[in-house]
């Protein structure tokens, strides 16, 4: 897992991805801090991060995950990372861990605002620090979504929108009775940005990771075993 991790994050900064969605992140948060800490002296940081995660990681995730399997597939260098000796588990996670990298340092980046308004007035880092577990959480969901489209198909921008309409189509269902608002995971971050730890909302944050993940190691493997008895056809 640990070599798997080391080449997807440094594939994430030796291309533009990595910066794209740090950059991105940056400018949206900067936007929300302009319109709210700047405009109206407002020191609410917690809702700062909410506006950002609602808006942000509609673009952040598919940049940062549509590549995941779906480049693979399509530049031909699956079969070699299906047949290496390496588990599809430790692939897997690996992916997903440079992915979950790229979002810490991300929040990590954006303490620098707390810093700047910490100069000018009292800020509740309780709050700030809760906030950002609540949005690493929030990452941890999104991201395991997004590599689970991205197993799915070899098409990269298939599996982004895949992953776009997972997070936008509850916002637009959550007054309906509708399956759809029941998996809007805005609601499960919602209780963060307060500085409130519900642990039924982490308990249901992890549990929807792992189970993504867990539907993405099965669709590998799936995938090694008929990637295996083709090439053994063509041995034959």
């Amino acid at each position: 897992m640990w070599a798997v991790y080391k080449k997807e994050l440094k594939t994430y900064f030796l291309s533009p991805i990595g910066y794209v969605a740090i950059g991105l992140f940056l400018v949206i948060y900067s936007v929300f801090f302009f319109l709210t800490t700047i405009s109206y002296g407002a020191v609410d940081l917690g809702n700062l991060y909410y506006a950002t995660a609602r808006y942000g990681l509609l673009l952040i995730i598919p940049i940062l995950t549509m590549r995941t399997f779906a480049e693979e597939r399509k530049t031909g260098t699956e079969q070699l990372l299906l047949t290496s000796p390496r588990s599809i588990t430790s692939i897997v996670l690996g992916k997903f861990f440079a992915a979950l990298t790229v979002i810490a340092i991300t929040l990590v980046i954006s303490l620098m605002y707390f810093a700047i308004v910490s100069c000018f007035a009292k800020a509740n880092i309780v709050t700030v620090l809760v906030t950002m577990l609540g949005f690493l959480l929030l990452g941890m969901a999104a991201i395991s979504f997004g590599m689970l489209a991205s197993s799915i198909t070899e098409n990269q921008i298939i599996a982004a929108i895949i992953t776009i309409a997972f997070l936008v189509v509850p916002w637009f269902l959550v007054d309906m009775n509708s399956i759809f608002s029941k998996i809007n995971l805005m609601d499960l971050f919602m209780k963060f940005p307060y500085g409130l730890i519900s642990i039924k909302d982490v308990v249901s944050l992890i549990s929807f990771t792992v189970m993504c993940l867990l539907l993405t190691i099965l669709f590998m493997k799936r995938r090694k075993t008929v990637s295996s008895g083709y090439w053994l056809l063509l041995a034959q």
